[in-house]
């Protein structure tokens, strides 16, 4: 990602083959520890392909465990994946303006909902995010009852309750807590998830012979390979419905990635959300762009140390793992769970109808040179399109409330 990527999205054009092997290449070698960590996960995985019928796991099922095994898996073990020291800077990580902006689009919401309302977060990464929020929500009146952050990482939950503690109130940090799963009861209140659905583990689908196949995971040596097997009929048929939803099939030898469980998750995470809000925040396509006839081998990317690649099977537990959002079906699901349609924009409309302008003032309110600049330079990145503004897009969903005017700036909802 020229100059060298700082976050999981995407550059400017999609790099070439040749590209992306070269910067397979020219990634820095894991210190012996690390490579030690991995060396784990993948003999755990070894295991499972040994243990399978066909000697092969789904690539979904390989993503699953290279992300999320317990205690080895990207994300749930404790090596730093955020910021400079890390794989990728993520939107609240640069600063406070993007955690400002989220929190003054989803007030009204919490308004509406009252003295019950809960804040749910997915993925709480270093607490940036949520520091910002409880802090700018208070301000504007509308602080929830509760803040629940689901974190993965024994790690970084830990990383977060050192900072909320450090920099909230003892008030503001007596609203949060952590959670494992799901809330498991009915609740009213605010979803958030910003870069999570890129990260589920997602199949991966080739059109062979006019047949529809699903790339698997082999040992191979002392390493993996992906392979193709003919697609379970659950796959088979997504793909065939895919193709019936875009009015033409995919050509030979096609490839890319598909959620067929996307509207189970999206039922899953939501739980008894019985009034409320949908926010999500990532970076992807409408359909119609998602499976374009020149993105024929689909958008899974591996980032390790700020370095974008093609090679997901490198060093498992080392880099994440990631693949773009498809907007139109993550429309389809949230509707399909009970909820209406409340709006998608760009990052950068979202930010800039929801408070970007009275940010900008108090920005320029700032007396220390250098910490103004970077917060100039913080709202480049989040804004520009050659950067965050317009390559990451946010998409809402209601249930018994009203955004108000959240989505006003920028609608493009008409590309779904």
């Amino acid at each position: 990602m020229p100059p060298a990527p700082t976050s999981p999205d995407f550059p400017s054009r999609e790099p070439t083959l040749p590209e992306r092997q070269r910067e397979s290449q020219s990634l820095p070698p894991p210190e012996a520890d690390a490579l030690a960590h991995s060396a784990r996960l993948a003999a755990g995985i070894r295991a499972e392909i040994a243990a399978s019928e066909t000697a092969a796991i789904p690539f979904s099922r390989f993503m699953e465990l290279a992300l999320y095994a317990p205690g080895l898996g990207y994300y749930s073990a404790g090596a730093s994946k955020f910021g400079q020291e890390g794989d990728f800077v993520t939107a609240p990580e640069l600063g406070p303006v993007f955690a400002a902006c989220v929190a003054q689009g989803v007030a009204p919401v919490l308004q509406q909902l009252g003295a019950d309302a809960i804040f749910f977060e997915l993925g709480g990464g270093t607490g940036a995010f949520a520091e910002v929020v409880l802090k700018r929500l208070l301000e504007l009146d509308a602080l929830p009852d509760r803040y629940a952050i689901l974190e993965p990482s024994a790690q970084l939950r830990e990383r977060q309750r050192e900072r909320l503690q450090q920099r909230l109130t003892p008030p503001l940090f007596a609203l949060v807590e952590w959670l494992d799963g799901p809330l498991p009861h009915d609740w009213n209140g605010v979803l958030f998830a910003n870069e999570v659905i890129d990260a589920l583990p997602t199949p991966r689908f080739a059109i062979q012979h006019g047949e529809v196949y699903e790339e698997h995971v082999v040992v191979d040596g002392d390493g993996f390979a992906r392979v193709l097997r003919p697609a379970d009929a659950f796959l088979g048929n997504a793909v065939r419905q895919l193709e019936r939803a875009l009015g033409t099939p995919f050509a030979e030898g096609y490839r890319s990635e598909l959620l067929p469980q996307l509207p189970y998750w999206i039922q899953a995470v939501s739980g008894g959300l019985t009034a409320g809000a949908m926010l999500f925040v990532d970076y992807g396509y409408p359909r119609a762009e998602y499976y374009q006839s020149a993105r024929s081998d689909g958008t899974l990317r591996a980032f390790y140390r700020h370095r974008m690649h093609a090679d997901p099977l490198r060093w498992p537990g080392l880099q994440d793992l990631t693949a773009s959002v498809d907007f139109t079906a993550l429309a389809e699901a949230g509707v399909a769970a009970g909820f209406g349609f409340a709006g998608y924009c760009s990052q950068a409309s979202f930010l800039l109808g929801n408070g970007l302008a009275q940010v900008l003032q108090r920005i320029e309110k700032i007396e220390d040179v250098g910490e103004r600049q970077r917060r100039h330079n913080e709202v480049k990145r989040l804004t520009l399109p050659s950067e965050m503004g317009e390559r990451f897009q946010v998409m809402g969903f209601e249930k018994g409330v009203e955004f108000g005017a959240a989505f006003l700036a920028g609608d493009l909802s008409f590309r779904l």
